[in-house]
């Protein structure tokens, strides 16, 4: 990786790219591979973090979307094994979260869904809480 930020024109022209082509590049600039902490960061850390758009979704629906510590861990861990970087999480996330998604609106009484490593690693599904429903008063035929 360090010897990447070294590279100048005449390494690109020696791997094939022709000086044209080169000649359009004003800036050469290398990339590092991000690592866990870092996509746990931008799961969670920037205002339109990805959690809490997906926390947001549910919400809209009524529903607490309770994502777990080492569920976001796990999301880090498949981005970097599929070597798909932040933009990978969505994918990820929306792959998980789908089939809920579309659930939620039509199950009564639902209050939280709750998502840990074992969900994203498709062990299990989403944990489901429900609330109880408020009892209805007697109507006065009934007393």
């Amino acid at each position: 990786d360090e010897l990447l930020t070294k590279i100048e024109s005449e390494d690109l022209t020696r791997y094939g790219l022709i000086p044209e082509f080169i000649g359009r590049l004003p800036v050469i600039a290398t990339l590092n591979e991000l690592d866990e902490a870092a996509l746990m960061k931008i799961l969670v850390e920037p205002k339109n973090a990805l959690a809490k758009q997906y926390m947001r979704l549910f919400e809209m629906e009524g529903v607490e979307l309770d994502l777990r510590d080492d569920a976001l861990r796990e999301v880090a861990r498949q981005a970097i094994k599929r070597k798909t970087g932040a933009r990978g999480l969505r994918t990820i996330v929306e792959q998980v979260l789908l089939n809920t998604m579309f659930e939620v609106p039509s199950v009564e009484h639902l209050s939280k869904v709750v998502v840990d490593a074992a969900v994203i690693r498709g062990e299990t599904e989403p944990f489901l809480l429900f609330e109880q429903p408020e009892a209805l008063p007697k109507a006065a035929s009934d007393q």
